[in-house]
Parts: structure tokens; sequence; C-alpha cells
């Protein structure tokens, strides 16, 4: 079987010195392909220098993440034009983090918008985080129908109502599936089997939400088989079944 991680962070300092272990692990798994998540300009450095030394298993997004959104985010969006033609699949993570920055509310939105727009330019899909801001999110989506935007919304815990909504804005979206899938008591659990398998994709967010047996550890993408197999029991269908279909998902949405 083979998996694709479509959101992690190999790069971030919780791996400092068994970066190419975690990697090494996660391939032996079956995830031969890891999603980079880019952040802001202060962990690019570290995050092209580790695709640089996997090449074919990592591969880079290019954005500024919500919760680094400040007075200067226009300067840090300047800051990634230099790396598009770094074999870039996707603009993200961009989106809304209203529950720890409440404050930059309007500043994240301006730069949200600027981003989706830079997407449609490049013709790249879009990796979002959605944090406590469904109302403005799906005002700005609304207002951005003419963009066409493809893409999706990662650690995704809403409700499928919720991604039919997102589904009305126009575009071609999937729902990113992680390890709050297996949490106790989680409603995207139940949610999940009304969402079309041919709108998901897998992944860790490592080294966060880590999934369920491992819940306590720092998360890898090693552990993508066993949120697998929570969705495959979720759906009644094999783990077969699901990794390929979520890898051709992947491979189709990010042009792998």
């Amino acid at each position: 079987m083979e998996f694709i991680d479509t959101h992690t962070h190999n790069y971030d300092e919780a791996y400092a010195g068994c970066e190419d272990e975690v990697i090494d692990r996660a391939v032996s798994a079956g995830v031969t392909k890891l999603l980079q998540a880019d952040i802001d300009s202060r962990e690019r450095g570290r995050m092209f220098s580790l695709v640089e030394k996997h090449p074919g298993v990592l591969f880079p997004m290019l954005g500024l993440y919500p919760g680094s959104v400040e007075e200067n985010w226009r300067d840090e969006i300047d800051a990634i034009l230099p790396f598009r033609s770094r074999g870039i699949v996707a603009v993200g993570e961009i989106g809304l983090e209203y529950h720890y920055r409440p404050e930059t509310r309007e500043l994240q939105m301006e730069a949200f918008r600027t981003q989706l727009e830079l997407a449609s330019e490049w013709d790249l899909p879009v990796n979002i985080h959605l944090r406590e801001a469904t109302e403005d999110f799906f005002a700005i989506m609304n207002d951005c129908r003419h963009l066409h935007l493809r893409g999706n919304l990662h650690a995704f815990s809403g409700s499928a109502e919720m991604f039919d909504r997102l589904c009305r804005t126009g575009g071609d979206w999937y729902v990113g599936i992680g390890g709050v899938l297996t949490f106790k008591r989680a409603s995207i659990a139940e949610d999940i089997k009304r969402i079309p398998l041919s709108r998901i994709l897998l992944e860790t967010d490592a080294p966060y939400l880590t999934p369920v047996p491992h819940r306590g550890e720092r998360n890898e993408s090693a552990y993508i088989p066993a949120i697998a197999a929570f969705l495959a029991q979720q759906k009644g269908i094999s783990i077969e079944e699901v990794a390929e279909t979520t890898t051709n998902n992947a491979k189709l949405l990010f042009r792998l």
C-alpha cells in the first residue's frame, strides 16, 4: 500500500537531529510522499534544506500561516515570491486562526485573500488552516468564487454540512483527515461517514495531533496507516481502498 501525508512539518525543531530517521520510518511504513506545510520566513530555510535532501519524497508548499500574520504581512508574502520555482505543490498553510490570534483578525483576512489570489495566479491548490473563524472564512470564499480555486481544509474536524457549504462556493475541494479522527468523542468520526472517500486526503500535521494509539507521543508521518485504518473502520471498507483512493486524490489535487 502507498500513502501520502498531505500536511506535515518534518523541518520542525521537534525533530532536530533526527529528521532523516523520521522520514525513513515514514517511507518504511508506506508513506512515500510527505508534503511540507510552510509557516513563515523564519522556518522556510530549514524546510527547503530538508526538501532538497530528500527529493521525490518531500514536497514543499509556500505560504504565510495565519498565526504568523503581523503588521508586516505584505513583506512576508513578498519573501515567498523568490521560492516560486522550487517545486511548490500548493500555497499553504494559509487561512484564519482566531483561537490564538483574534487580535489580528483584519490582518489575517487581508493576508488570506491576497494568498488566495496568488494561488489562482500560480494555478496551485491551497492548503487551508481554519480555526474559530467560520463565518469570515465563508464570506471570503464566496467573494473569491471568480478565482476558481481548488484545495483542502487541513486538519478537518468540522461537519459534513460544513464541507458541503464549502463545495457550494465553487472550486474543487477536499478535506485533510488526521489524528483528530481517532480521538475519543471526536464528532468528525461520525461525520466522515457522510463525506465521500473521493474527497478525503490523509495527513498528520506532525509533530502535532498524534493519533490513537500514540497520543502523548510526538507525531510522525509513519502513523498515517493508523489513521487510514481508523478511517476504513468508520466507513466499513478495507484499508487498501482507503490507501488507493486517498493517494490518488492527493496525486490529482497536488499534481504529484
